[in-house]
């Protein structure tokens, strides 16, 4: 069944790709295309759904982003705050997943997912699944647990509540902000280009880049990607294999331009570093490269993946646009997460779990440029659809008889305990545990006011969420929602000059109801797989941003608000809500030439209120650092032409590790440092890269929680090692 679902998918892909190019082909190119075609990236466009917005001064951060049916806008016409981190960055700081790479925004931090190793990235204090995230504006068509990087032309961050500008997201998350992804676009001067490296304590890497541009007018792109890890890594006996394969085609015309992408990952882990359960105190953090995994534990996933987005100019003054995509994936994981007391010893069950995911997701809408008077109008119309099927089975060892051993000596068994005392579903074939169908229509307005010195937007977007869940044994409904909202927008930019503006916003945040997770604190829950009502909540905001020529700045205030989960007594229920006021400031660009910087500092101030009986009313939030920072330089050295040094400075504040507030994990600050020397060998670029993560090898427990009243704390990778040589043929 597997294999026909990802035949279909690719047939999906590979038929949409080529209707639009039928109809591409038909276009007439006008001779100055040739003006729009550009290095790094072919044409760029205001409010486009395709085209992306230029680079910035330092090219590390482009000028903008996907502010969803918005389009992609630049910053200062934004009335919302985010940053776009360009190929440039991800490629100079060798980053290996989308985690990597946020790594530079002070807005966001990232941990693991809740019993297993999916990303999950935490934006203004709330938890963004992976899964919740946006390739090319689509959710729910990314891989899983972990997206590699070398797929990505920009990473772009949205913060701030996105129910309008996206729809709910599929996953229940994503109340303070959202990602999105975009997929490599062919350059005009092409790319054919081969690296290898090392990692770690023994990982080898290999890559292949090739990329070209061809029509009458470079019109057409291409771009071809493949990635492949194989060895143990920085944390002992820790040991990856990946394979990624990814394809994207893209046309730029007078009046259709579209980019369709397919990717494959193949990601598998074995022995990885598991999450630990605090059992009251939180003991000191193992050495940085120790691994207290069990040996035959391991993290699998295959994903298959694609999308096409098209846009149209049906006149001057209308454009249309359409977007379908789709994912096909499988995880299998064999898991002994510990518990821990505070001198390190450990108990673990053996948990076993297998997952099958189909989605399809499509977005299609218009918009209209016009004027009544002085005032101009931006009039988008969009309607959006995601519909998605897990299939999922689990077992658990017998928890009377847990794994006995100890973070700081492991005692590693010659053989986990077989996993049937707690099970659900049938491992070699589970069934369909949950649907989710999402559908909305949106209507938006951007009134250009005071010669487009005043741009003010007011939308509204009508949601549908349905979702069932189904018992693991018998397929049978557990629980059926269907709920529908009215999620509405506003907001305004103010343009005191050409290169500065304030903003403010009215957002709301809607998601699908958390479902109840199978174990606690691995302490099985009594109504797994019961789902809540959706989630809601509210966002102000407003800031200001300033456009220096050579550098940016950005800053904001803002409160925003979802309910609360919690287990209590076994039992999985909504508690109240979380509130979340804070401040953001954030600089980038390139301020003297040769000298590039991207940092800021955020405060945030989480608080549960209004909770059930009281209970922690007024607490912090497990998990929210009060305070982080991260500065980013980058410098050419003038003596030395070619070779560029960075460093980069991250620290996160002290994070409370239960909602009484009584313990807590301490503050913690790393420091990473890189090396790239660019130089030619007989015509051709030769570049070589270095670099050290956690130059002075930390020991620290990096976050702790990162699902709804979960207190599991991640450890910080040690200071690990990279280093590659890249060739341009």
């Amino acid at each position: 069944m597997q294999k026909q679902r990802q035949g279909r998918l690719a047939v999906a892909v590979l038929t949409a790709t080529i209707c639009i190019n039928s109809l591409a082909s038909a276009q007439t190119t006008p001779d100055s295309q040739a003006e729009t075609t550009l290095d790094e990236v072919v044409v760029y466009g205001d409010a486009s759904q395709v085209e992306l917005t230029r680079a910035f001064a330092g090219g590390q951060v482009a000028r903008g982003g996907r502010a969803g049916l918005l389009g992609n806008l630049d910053f200062l016409d934004s009335p919302f705050s985010g940053t776009a981190f360009t190929q440039e960055i991800i490629r100079g700081q060798q980053a290996e997943s989308v985690g990597d790479t946020l790594l530079n925004d002070p807005a966001v931090r990232v941990t693991k997912g809740f019993g297993n190793f999916q990303e999950v990235y935490i934006i203004r204090g709330f938890p963004v699944f992976s899964d919740d995230i946006t390739l090319n504006g689509l959710f729910g068509i990314l891989p899983r647990q972990f997206v590699a990087a070398e797929q990505l032309e920009r990473v772009e961050v949205f913060r701030g509540a996105n129910a309008f500008i996206n729809g709910a997201a599929p996953g229940g998350s994503g109340v303070g902000g959202t990602v999105n992804l975009v997929a490599k676009r062919a350059p005009a001067a092409g790319v054919i280009q081969l690296t290898a490296g090392y990692e770690g304590a023994g990982q080898l890497y290999a890559a292949t880049d090739l990329a070209k541009r061809f029509g009458g007018e470079n019109e057409w792109g291409i771009r071809f990607n493949a990635v492949y890890r194989d060895g143990e890594s920085a944390v002992e006996d820790q040991e990856r294999e990946l394979s990624v394969f990814s394809f994207g085609t893209d046309y730029a015309g007078e009046n259709i331009r579209f980019s369709a992408d397919i990717g494959y990952q193949d990601n598998h882990i074995d022995n990885p570093r598991p999450q630990v359960t605090p059992e009251g105190e939180v003991p000191r953090a193992p050495d940085a490269d120790a691994n207290y995994a069990q040996p035959g534990t391991y993290t699998d996933e295959q994903q298959l993946f694609g999308v096409v987005r098209a846009e149209f100019d049906v006149s001057d003054a209308v454009t249309a646009w359409i977007a379908a995509g789709g994912r096909e994936g499988e995880e299998k994981n064999i898991l002994a997460n510990p518990r821990a007391s505070a001198d390190g010893a450990t108990t673990s069950v053996r948990f076993d779990n297998v997952r099958e995911d189909s989605v399809f997701s499509a977005d299609l809408g218009a918009r209209a440029t016009f004027s009544t008077g002085p005032v101009n109008h931006n009039l988008v119309v969009s309607a959006s659809f995601i519909d998605s099927d897990s299939n999922n089975a689990f077992a658990l060892s017998d928890s009377s008889t847990p794994l006995i051993s100890d973070l700081f000596t492991p005692t590693p068994l010659a053989e986990l305990p077989v996993a049937d005392a707690f099970t659900g579903g049938v491992l070699s074939d589970p069934l369909t545990t949950e649907e989710v169908t999402n559908s909305s229509v949106a209507i938006a307005n951007t009134l250009g006011l005071l010669s487009d010195s005043l741009l003010v937007t007011a939308g509204l977007r009508y949601q549908s969420i349905e979702t069932r869940t189904f018992d693991f044994n018998t397929g049978v409904e557990n629980s059926r929602y269907d709920k529908s909202d009215t999620t509405p927008v506003f907001g305004a930019v103010y343009k005191a000059s050409d290169n500065m503006s304030f903003y403010g916003n009215y957002a709301e945040s809607l998601q699908p109801g958390a479902t109840a997770p199978t174990t606690s604190n691995n302490i099985q829950v009594l109504n797994a797989g019961e789902t809540l009502d959706p989630f809601s909540g509210d966002q102000v905001e407003l800031g200001a941003k300033y456009d220096g020529g050579s550098f940016g700045v950005t800053a904001a205030v803002f409160s925003l608000s979802r309910q609360n989960a919690i287990v209590e007594n076994q039992i999985f229920k909504a508690s109240g809500e979380q509130r979340n006021e804070g401040l953001e400031f954030s600089v980038f660009g390139e301020p003297v030439a040769g000298i590039r910087w991207l940092g800021g500092i955020t405060y945030v101030d989480a608080k549960f209120e209004k909770t059930q009986d009281n209970l922690n009313e007024g607490n912090t939030v497990i998990g929210v650092p009060e305070i982080q920072a991260n500065l980013n330089g980058e410098w050419d050295i003038p003596a030395v032409p070619g070779l560029t040094v960075d460093a980069r400075v991250i620290y996160t504040d002290n994070q409370f590790v239960n909602a009484e507030n009584t313990i807590e994990i301490d503050s913690w600050r790393r420091v990473d440092l890189g090396l790239r020397y660019t130089t030619e060998i007989y015509g051709k670029a030769l570049t070589f890269r270095g670099r050290l993560d956690n130059l002075t090898d930390e020991r620290y427990w990096a976050s702790t929680g990162g699902f709804p009243g979960a207190n599991y704390l991640i450890q910080g990778d040690p200071r690990t090692f990279f280093m590659t040589v890249s060739m341009e043929l």
